[in-house]
């Protein structure tokens, strides 16, 4: 009854006219940011940080959590008609379903795209509602020791599951940490990496850092690839799909949104993760897996319900433990601390409108990107048809007016160019710089709690292995290092023999 209770409380707070605006306008920009390849979720959501300021916490969180799932829908449309992914969990959505566009089926390859994430959504929405309140009572037991432990296995798993090299990975999460601990330590009051930089004695700014990184050095990088865009002619007809069409995407969707689901509360694993192991498991699962790749409605379905599910369910630990399980959602956890709200268990309690308000609003923004995807798909085409040469100078000069409205401060816009080049150059060095801002929100939170662990057992660093929960994370960090490492080990050392 609670549950009942509490999401119809959720419902009235999505419904006020203000947070159903900013619902609409996240599942707009974020469609709009899926259908055009090169502007991703993480480089939209870090440019319009700064204007969520002047946005009440639950439409600024509404708003934001619109943008990253809106983004999965859109991405699906490029990929179909396009054969070019908007986003990388459509990558593999483009194998079938721009097939199917070719075999003038491009109408029911994008309902049942959209069909396959509106029941995705709508599970993993409902997996928030009743997991979040379980695992934030669960977090109310912990102490400093074990959201030490906590932040150190997700930080790990980030690092080790994340796309590339996993050194790279690692590389970048310590970045993130010196980063991090940049200003004046509150304990003593000693200055830390300031180099006597008045304006750096506050630390650096967490929207400094993620517009720098992910809009500028995301949108110089794209700059120096030859845009490529043969926009799929055919005028999409016979939208809705067949009864056999249903029939042979049921399962798909329903496999698919449990992997979503499952992946999507693993810290370090995105969408793309989720949707290729779909792809994987319908051809495993397949009577004829030689219909893949020339038009099966299958590989469309249970990918972009994968990607979907991955998607919602991310917000679990990030709402229930404060505990960001991927760049983006780093970004909705700055975005929370901006506001003045400390992310945690203790949000679930002392701001139930927020986690309430944003788990109804899913609802709504899925049905409206229902609505956005279907009947607007001849808007979206004309869309793509714009040059990002054309779209980049106006980007470029929002994120600048937004950084200065910020604290009315030049240096940071200086700053934030500088952040811009380091980021362009981790790019062009394969070093996703997703694990690095991972570490730099989590770190100074890492750092309070093992101050306080420490203070706690007088110095005595034994309190990490003597605490039942805080020993199991250790021993779960460990057991993920070895499982990812060990592979690549065993590898050279054959190379070596060889």
């Amino acid at each position: 009854m609670d549950l009942f209770h509490n999401l119809i409380f959720g419902f009235e707070v999505a419904f006020s006219w203000q947070n159903l605006l900013y619902c609409l306008i996240g599942v707009s920009v974020g469609t709009l940011i899926g259908v055009l390849p090169g502007i991703g979720p993480l480089a939209t959501i870090a440019m319009l940080l700064p204007i969520t300021f002047n946005v009440a916490p639950v439409g600024a969180l509404i708003m934001l959590a619109g943008i990253y799932y809106g983004a999965q829908y859109g991405g699906s449309t490029t990929a179909i008609l396009v054969n070019l992914p908007g986003e990388t969990s459509a990558v593999v959505t483009c194998i079938d379903g721009y097939q199917m566009a070719r075999r003038g089926r491009a109408g029911p390859a994008l309902a049942i795209a959209a069909i396959g994430s509106f029941a995705a959504g709508t599970f993993g929405t409902l997996l928030i509602a009743i997991a979040g309140p379980s695992l934030a009572d669960l977090a109310l037991n912990f102490g400093a020791p074990e959201y030490f432990s906590l932040m150190l296995m997700g930080l790990v798993a980030a690092a080790v599951l994340a796309q590339g090299d996993i050194v790279k990975s690692i590389s970048m999460v310590v970045m993130g940490l010196l980063l991090g601990i940049v200003g004046t330590d509150v304990n003593t009051g000693v200055q830390r990496f300031s180099f006597g930089i008045t304006e750096l004695s506050d630390g650096i700014g967490f929207i400094v850092v993620a517009v720098g990184v992910f809009a500028i050095g995301e949108i110089v990088a794209n700059l120096g690839d030859p845009e490529k865009r043969a926009v799929f002619t055919e005028k999409v007809k016979n939208l809705m799909p067949t009864m056999e069409d249903m029939k042979a995407s049921i399962g798909p969707i329903t496999r698919g949104t449990l992997l979503g689901s499952f992946f999507g509360v693993l810290p370090g694993t995105g969408p793309a993760i989720a949707s290729f192991s779909s792809y994987m498991v319908e051809k495993k699962l397949a009577k004829d897996p030689s219909r893949f790749g020339k038009g099966a409605i299958e590989g469309v379905a249970g990918p972009e319900s994968a990607n979907n599910a991955d998607a919602q369910c991310k917000f679990i630990p990030m709402l229930a433990l404060g505990l960001p399980a991927s760049g983006v959602m780093a970004l909705m956890l700055g975005a929370l601390t901006i506001q003045g709200i400390q992310p945690g268990p203790e949000v679930m309690t002392t701001r139930p409108e927020l986690f309430w308000g944003l788990v109804a609003s899913m609802w709504i923004g899925n049905a409206l990107l229902v609505v956005l995807n279907l009947p607007m798909i001849g808007l979206w085409v004309k869309l793509l048809r714009v040059p990002y040469r054309l779209l980049f100078p106006a980007i470029m000069a929002f994120s600048a007016i937004g950084i200065y409205s910020v604290n009315n401060s030049s240096f940071e816009i200086y700053l934030t160019a500088i952040f811009g080049v380091i980021g362009f150059i981790w790019i062009r060095l394969g070093c996703s710089p997703a694990p690095m801002l991972l570490g730099f929100v989590l770190g100074p939170m890492m750092e309070e709690h093992l101050r306080r662990a420490m203070l706690m057992s007088k110095g005595n660093p034994s309190v990490f292995f003597t605490r039942p929960i805080s020993l199991a994370f250790l021993i779960a960090t460990l057991g993920i290092l070895i499982v990812m490492i060990a592979p690549a080990v065993r590898r050279r050392r054959v190379e070596i023999a060889g």
